[in-house]
């Protein structure tokens, strides 16, 4: 799978270094801006995995450029930075920043904290999917409930008997609970 990065610097040839380095290892740059509209737009268009981002920029910079791509894309940003440690603690803070490189950087440097931010992408993507996934469960679930209850209140039968009514009439029809569920549902609304 190949791994989608932007880079957002305003120095030219930081940028060229960086894309060389991050081709020859196997990423793929989509785009380059050299500030943080552009960075915003091209973020929109694009869709990176990853923004490598300088934090000192004309127009818009990266700080300012970064809070807006999380609120409107949630992607993860991987700074570059000249500053100290201290100055960029207070940049850290946001949810979708993952880390940062210092300048003057090189392969050694770049490559790890793209590894890092690539695993904790992953991750995150993994937990999410989970997460996506037990809601979708826990959605159909609550249509199946509510079938219950309605065949439990029409037909004055148990929860158990209502449960094994729409069970039978899903493998009588080969299709799954829920969809029977639905149904049950929906000719209710129909007859009311």
């Amino acid at each position: 799978m190949t791994r989608k990065v932007m880079i957002v610097e305003d120095e030219s040839l930081i940028a060229i270094d960086l894309q060389f380095i991050l081709e020859d290892n196997g990423y793929e740059v989509v785009a380059h801006a050299k500030n943080g509209e552009t960075a915003i737009e091209l973020a929109h268009l694009y869709r990176p995995q990853l923004i490598l981002m300088d934090i000192k920029m004309p127009k818009l910079d990266g700080l300012k450029a970064s809070k807006i791509i999380e609120q409107q894309f949630g992607i993860p940003i991987l700074f570059i930075s000249a500053y100290s440690e201290k100055e960029l603690l207070s940049y850290m803070k946001q949810d979708n920043v993952l880390g940062y490189v210092m300048k003057p950087f090189s392969e050694k440097n770049v490559l790890p904290a793209l590894e890092v931010a690539f695993h904790q992408i992953e991750k995150f993507d993994r937990l999410n999917g989970k997460l996506l996934q037990a809601q979708h469960q826990m959605e159909k679930r609550k249509v199946i409930e509510r079938a219950k209850g309605l065949l439990m209140q029409l037909e004055n039968i148990s929860e158990d008997q209502a449960y094994k009514r729409i069970r039978n009439e899903s493998m009588r029809t080969q299709q799954e609970m829920v969809q029977i569920a639905q149904q049950i549902l929906n000719t209710q609304q129909v007859n009311s």
